[in-house]
Parts: C-alpha cells; sequence; structure tokens
C-alpha cells in the first residue's frame, strides 16, 4: 500500500484489511426488539476502522491524521494488542501477531512500545520515577541484575533529560512536559523498535510541546526507531512524518509522503484539512468549507465514506467505495474524481 521510494524495503509492519466494530448492546436481551408486530435481532455497533490497510518500515516516521472520531486512536490501540481486530491481520516482522494469546504477545509488546495522549493519566500515582522505569525492564527481562537495571534506567533517563534527582518523586510533583518525558523514559527502557504515540502532544501547553517532539526526534535518530505517530496537528505532521496517512470514518482516503501530500493535495478531505491550517504566506490555499454533517459510525454511507460532505461527488460516489489507487506522483488516493480526473 506504499509508495515507490518504499516498495524495495522490508516491511515491519503490515496491517491488512483491518476492521474494528464495537457493539453496542452487549447482552441477547439489550438487542431484542420489537418491529411491526415481529421479534427481531438487533445488531448495532460503532464501525470504528472500516477496512485500513498499511505499511510500515524500518526508520518510517508514518503519520496518521483525520478528525476526532474517524479512528485513530483505535488503529494504535488494536496494533499494540490493546485491542482485538474484528477482522483483518496484523504481521510484525514476517510474524502475524493479532490472533496470538497475551503470553505468546509478549516478545512483540516489548519490541512495539506505546505513549499514550494524557501524562496526567497514562503514569502510576502510587509509583515512584524509578519505580516506574523498572518495571517494564524487569518484567521483559525474569532475571535481569539489579545493578544492571539501575544502569538501564539511569541510562535512559539521560537520553530523554530526565533529571536524576526525580528518581524518588512521585508523578504528581511533576508538571505535564515533564510527565510525558517520564512516560517517553518508560517506552525506551526496553529498547523497542516501534514506537506507537498515541497524540503524545496534544495534552500538553504549546510551550511544551516543541520540546516533546524534538525529543521523539532525536530519539529516533538515536535509536533507529519506527514510529507510528497518532495526531490531529497538521503542523506537526509536516515536520515530524516521513508519510502521512489521512483518516475519514475509520478508513484511509489519501496516503503519500509528507512533501508529496503537503505540496499536492489529492483528495478533497486532504484538501480541505490543508486550507485550514493557519499560515502566514500570501499564496496559502483559500480555506475549503465541507458542507453537511460527518455521518454516524453507527450507520455508515453506501459507496465513498466522504460523499455527504464531497463537493464533487457523483452517482458513482454514492453507490460504489473506492480504492486506494497509485498515483504517478507516488501518493495513494481512495476517490472516483481523482481516478476519472474530474479533480485535479
Amino acid at each position: 500500500m506504499e509508495n515507490s521510494n518504499s516498495d524495495h524495503k522490508a516491511k515491519l509492519l503490515e496491517i491488512r484489511d483491518l476492521y474494528k466494530a464495537f457493539p453496542l448492546s452487549s447482552g441477547l436481551l439489550e438487542q431484542l426488539q420489537f418491529k411491526k408486530g415481529r421479534l427481531v435481532r438487533n445488531r448495532e455497533s460503532v464501525k470504528a476502522i472500516n477496512g485500513v490497510s498499511l505499511d510500515i518500515y524500518p526508520g518510517d516516521a508514518l503519520c496518521v491524521v483525520g478528525e476526532s472520531g474517524c479512528g485513530k486512536s483505535t488503529i494504535a490501540r488494536v496494533v499494540t494488542g490493546l485491542l482485538r481486530p474484528t477482522s483483518g491481520s496484523i504481521v510484525f516482522d514476517n510474524e502475524r501477531i493479532d490472533h496470538l494469546p497475551p503470553k505468546q504477545q509478549l516478545p512483540y509488546r516489548r519490541r512495539m512500545q506505546m505513549i499514550f495522549q494524557n501524562p496526567y493519566a497514562s503514569l502510576n500515582p502510587r509509583m515512584t520515577v524509578r519505580q516506574t522505569l523498572e518495571e517494564p525492564v524487569r518484567f521483559h527481562n525474569p532475571g535481569i541484575a539489579n545493578g544492571a537495571v539501575k544502569e538501564k534506567v539511569e541510562e535512559v533517563m539521560a537520553s530523554v533529560g530526565v533529571d536524576p534527582g526525580w528518581s524518588n518523586r512521585f508523578p504528581h510533583e511533576f508538571s505535564g512536559g515533564q510527565r510525558q518525558r517520564i512516560s517517553i523514559a518508560r517506552a525506551l527502557t526496553v529498547d523497542p523498535e516501534v514506537i506507537v504515540a498515541d497524540e503524545p502532544i496534544s495534552a500538553l501547553d504549546v510551550s511544551i510541546q516543541a520540546q516533546v517532539l524534538n525529543l521523539l526526534m532525536e530519539a529516533r535518530e538515536e535509536r533507529s526507531l519506527t514510529y507510528l505517530f497518532i495526531t490531529h496537528d497538521l503542523s506537526v505532521v509536516e515536520h515530524f512524518g516521513s508519510r502521512v496517512a489521512v483518516m475519514y470514518l475509520g478508513a484511509i482516503c489519501e496516503l503519500a509522503d509528507t512533501a508529496t501530500l503537503f505540496g499536492t493535495p489529492r483528495h478533497p478531505y486532504t484538501q480541505a484539512l490543508l486550507s485550514a491550517i493557519p499560515r502566514l504566506k500570501l499564496d496559502r490555499p483559500a480555506h475549503i468549507k465541507l458542507k453537511g454533517e460527518i455521518p454516524t459510525p453507527i450507520d455508515l454511507p453506501k459507496g465513498c465514506l466522504f460523499q455527504t460532505r464531497c463537493l464533487y461527488a457523483d452517482e458513482r460516489c454514492r453507490q460504489e467505495r473506492p480504492d486506494l489507487k497509485k498515483l504517478n506522483s507516488g501518493a495513494r488516493v481512495a476517490c472516483h474524481g481523482v481516478e476519472e480526473n474530474r479533480i485535479e
């Protein structure tokens, strides 16, 4: 599912036809309803992910962007094993991992760590900084010597700017930016290959966001990390990401390297998103105002998921869901209008 620059490289993470639905009613009695005098079973669900396929290569910083509720965070949780997919597959380093029982997933959990959005909720308030950082090292390395644990924790603390004097303090004694540094250090203590970051800077003050973002970029270079970076902030993507996947209602509508996507966005939704970025340039694109409301993920529209808000939708768009198709630029776009050259 990738551009030509990545075609020759081995895939580290391969996501295929991923679906995730959350049932609205858990029991049989809740699903039974009377309709026109008959007892019927109504199985409604929120369709959070709808057929997502992505390839992630070593050294990538793949950013997944889109509006709130489009399924970005659900992808992060499914990829890391916190949620089971409804269908589809996840292959990590040529091994399928989505169907494995929890015990067999442990080696892959060490190699793929997650940084959560809210640093105020992701740290255990009853554990000191030292305990927080030592716990994953001991868990993933049974029998490791105390001296080795201490050495590893001190090395990671120094690399992310966590003051050694913080060791015996608790999370409530720190600011949001400091807590997120501790969260990043916790993820790095087990030497992962992939970091799944779920909006890691959105809960921080603007003055701190750049510091944390620079820290993540430095860690990528120093430790040869691969990122799956979930965000809604396109200005962050432009500086951080190597490639960008744009999501709408749980599906990928455009996938391209960062320069291509920001230079020549093709999908109407991508164009609308980029037009909303505040810029000082006089030649900035005119703001595109989308019509209509976002459809409910409980009852998805037929055909293209974006057709209810698209300025270019025609009858084919309302009847047939488009596939991600590769363009000459290397980008992949799911749009009948682009395929038919109706949209420039």
